[in-house]
């Protein structure tokens, strides 16, 4: 199934200027305040624990025959509340911070490759956005050998409710993509590339290289989607949902605030959190709501 299958986007990538002289507002970036498509939350409680579980049986599978999927689909989990999907996405960047042009540029190029497939904003204000992007390198975690092992970039999901309207509350993925800054430039933008592929929903991996969402990166950068990730990301967007709809208030416990302490301090020249709140819900780990590039 090609890119002929996807919803076409809701218009232009709409850029929103981070400060005064960022990257946001180099020439030809066009440049929009989209405050009522993507308001602040005023309330995030956790509506589930984040983990991720196997795909439900596809339709029409049978005993010894299972259902052929496109792309790399069969290998996407799901969450406890279903498919981690929203029709349209609110995204915010750390704001530059010295000779942070690079990383931005980088990143700017992965999300305007996704904006083809999907509407999304880039906005100011993090409490606007669903999915949050870091300059800072992901902290080590031991690999199967119990050694500490490093990677590029990682995706940290959260299920909330958020109250982004008076008395309205919706369910919402929340992730946090961390992106480490020490890469070449087509690296980093392949990193970006991935990691955001987890934010928008496809929190599996695939086995061929050639894929932006292969589970190891090549010896060449993947820069842009392949027609096996469009496919699948088709096949995803047509899967039912509730994440996007309404809910009763929820009792759930606050989400941490922002920014979230998960995130590391960072390495030396690299942007610092602002604030330190509690961790993301513990459900997080190899089998959980976190999914890196290795």
């Amino acid at each position: 199934m090609g890119a002929a299958c996807l919803p076409r986007p809701l218009g232009p990538l709409l850029l929103v200027a981070l400060h005064p002289g960022g990257a946001a507002g180099s020439p030809g970036v066009q440049l929009s305040r989209e405050a009522d498509r993507c308001p602040p939350a005023l309330s995030r409680r956790l509506a589930a624990p984040s983990r991720l579980e196997a795909p439900p049986p596809p339709e029409g599978a049978e005993a010894g025959r299972p259902a052929q999927l496109p792309g790399y689909a069969s290998l996407l989990p799901t969450t406890p509340l279903g498919w981690p999907r929203l029709a349209s996405w609110c995204v915010w960047i750390e704001p530059p911070d010295g000779e942070a042009g690079r990383w931005q540029q980088a990143v700017q190029g992965a999300i305007i490759h996704w904006q083809t497939l999907l509407p999304i904003r880039l906005v100011e204000d993090p409490t606007a956005a669903q999915v949050r992007i870091w300059r800072r390198r992901p902290p080590l975690r031991p690999a199967a050998d119990g050694r500490p092992r490093a990677s590029n970039g990682r995706a940290l999901l959260q299920l909330l409710a958020v109250e982004r309207q008076p008395g309205l509350w919706r369910l919402e993925p929340a992730v946090e993509v961390l992106l480490s800054p020490g890469q070449r430039r087509q690296a980093l933008q392949a990193t970006a590339l991935h990691e955001l592929g987890h934010a928008f929903g496809l929190w599996g991996h695939s086995g061929d290289p050639a894929d932006a969402m292969a589970a190891a990166a090549g010896a060449v950068p993947v820069l842009a989607l392949s027609p096996r990730d469009r496919s699948t990301l088709a096949w995803l967007l047509r899967q039912p949902t509730r994440f996007g709809g309404l809910v009763a208030p929820p009792l759930g416990p606050e989400a941490p605030p922002f920014p979230s302490a998960d995130l590391g301090a960072g390495a030396p020249g690299e942007g610092k959190a602002q604030q330190k709140s509690e961790q993301l819900h513990q459900h997080h780990g190899r089998s959980g709501g976190e999914v890196e590039r290795r």
